[in-house]
């Protein structure tokens, strides 16, 4: 692929709603490192945006950028109409903006319950309406009810996952960001995995998925953006990124 950012056929629909993330001419690394390049994207309200890219393009770091855990060079990063760029991650997760980590990062001494609860640790609403949200992911994860009362690093590596989502939905967010869904599961857990999101986003959170599996990725969201070497090289409607013949080659082995 070149240099240049590609965008495909533009959604009139999801440009029509506003936006709960904006990130414009977006630049961060580490130390004397610079990973991302003037990085632009779009998350509208209530929508599901997938990147995709190879390892070490800046996936990773472009959330932590969003979500604070690392310092933006220059750009901006509006999220639900308010400028957060370098605002410290613990400003930004009260806003509504939780970020889902690669590695899933459970507590391995409390239990899937507990470790659901901590995700509510900075709530001030009653705790009527914090039960009502643990019934809503058990709900969507009927397994995590079953273990509710098991060590949360004692299940299979596609529970675990869903009880690191599930616990980031206890913090009622306006947007969830996933860092890598599929990394190390089967592709049954997978496919659960993302009929989950769906149903997280049918309760009204926009979710912005980073994912290396391609197909998982652009067939749960709407709008897709491919990552490489730190910028964005193209954008657009899922379904035109997948007939698009350089997608199809790079990543989808055809």
């Amino acid at each position: 692929m070149t240099d240049v950012v590609v965008p495909l056929k533009p959604d009139a629909r999801a440009a029509s709603k506003p936006s709960v993330l904006t990130v414009a001419g977006l630049t961060a690394g580490y130390g004397d490192v610079q990973v991302l390049w003037g990085v632009d994207l779009v998350v509208p309200k209530g929508e599901i945006v997938s990147i995709v890219g190879p390892n070490g393009t800046g996936k990773t770091t472009l959330l932590l950028a969003i979500s604070g855990m690392v310092r933006a060079r220059s750009g901006n990063i509006q999220f639900d109409g308010e400028e957060i760029a370098n605002r410290s991650a613990d400003q930004i997760v009260g806003k509504g903006l939780i970020h889902v980590p690669e590695g899933r990062r459970l507590f391995p001494t409390l239990s899937v319950r507990d470790n659901l609860l901590l995700g509510s640790y900075a709530r001030t609403d009653s705790p009527a309406e914090i039960a009502r949200d643990l019934d809503l992911v058990f709900s969507i994860f009927p397994i995590l009810a079953e273990r509710s009362n098991q060590g949360a690093t004692t299940m299979s590596g596609g529970q675990q996952q869903m009880c690191a989502i599930a616990r980031g939905i206890m913090a009622r967010p306006k947007l969830l960001l996933i860092d890598e869904l599929s990394l190390g599961l089967a592709p049954k857990a997978v496919e659960l995995l993302a009929e989950s999101l769906v149903k997280i986003n049918e309760q009204g959170i926009s979710i912005l998925l980073v994912e290396q599996d391609v197909m998982t990725a652009f067939e749960i969201a709407t709008t897709g953006y491919v990552l490489e070497s730190g910028k964005v090289r193209m954008h657009g409607l899922t379904k035109d990124l997948m007939k698009d013949p350089s997608v199809q080659s790079a990543y989808m082995g055809l």
